[in-house]
């Protein structure tokens, strides 16, 4: 009996300290995270799943104009000039690190010009984890959002119809 309460007492231990165990974290070169185990077999999320859907989620909110620092915007511009290329990628500007039950996402976006930044990237965060806990049943325990640039009217290749006047002769 006393090496009954003994293992008891190591299974509580063990209990007790995997529950305060911060769970581990991957980074999207993994193939696939548990998202689901039960008796009747095993459900695996890929995190470039995880990326996709991240992605989309913050380009659904108004003000949003890019994803993506300059290099990859380029690269994605690149792309999509090209036949049979995949077009702009979803995934552009997007970061996700994914544990079993946890995901953390981090965020590259270029904002519209008037558009308040503090209440896009609240939206965009709201946005990004109801889509992402909805769609994968993982926590999402951070959205970090970098607001690399703003895209101004003018900014669309639009030259204006006529060159501004020199001010030396």
């Amino acid at each position: 009996m006393a090496q009954n309460s003994g293992s008891t007492q190591n299974a509580t231990e063990r209990g007790s300290t995997e529950s305060r165990r911060i769970p581990e974290t991957r980074t999207s070169t993994a193939p696939d995270r548990l998202a689901d185990d039960t008796s009747q077999g095993k459900t695996t999320i890929a995190a470039s799943v995880v990326q996709k859907i991240a992605g989309i989620a913050a380009r659904e909110i108004s003000g949003v104009y890019a994803m993506g620092g300059g290099v990859s915007r380029a690269f994605g511009a690149i792309r999509e000039r090209i036949p049979g290329g995949s077009g702009t990628s979803s995934t552009s500007g997007v970061q996700v690190e994914v544990g079993e039950k946890q995901a953390a996402v981090d965020l590259d976006i270029v904002v519209e010009y008037g558009a308040s930044i503090v209440d896009l990237a609240r939206a965009v965060r709201r946005n990004v984890i109801t889509a992402v806990e909805r769609m994968t049943g993982l926590e999402v325990i951070e959205v970090n959002i970098a607001v690399n640039d703003i895209h101004l009217p003018n900014e669309d290749g639009e030259e204006p119809a006529q060159p501004a006047a020199s001010r030396v002769e």
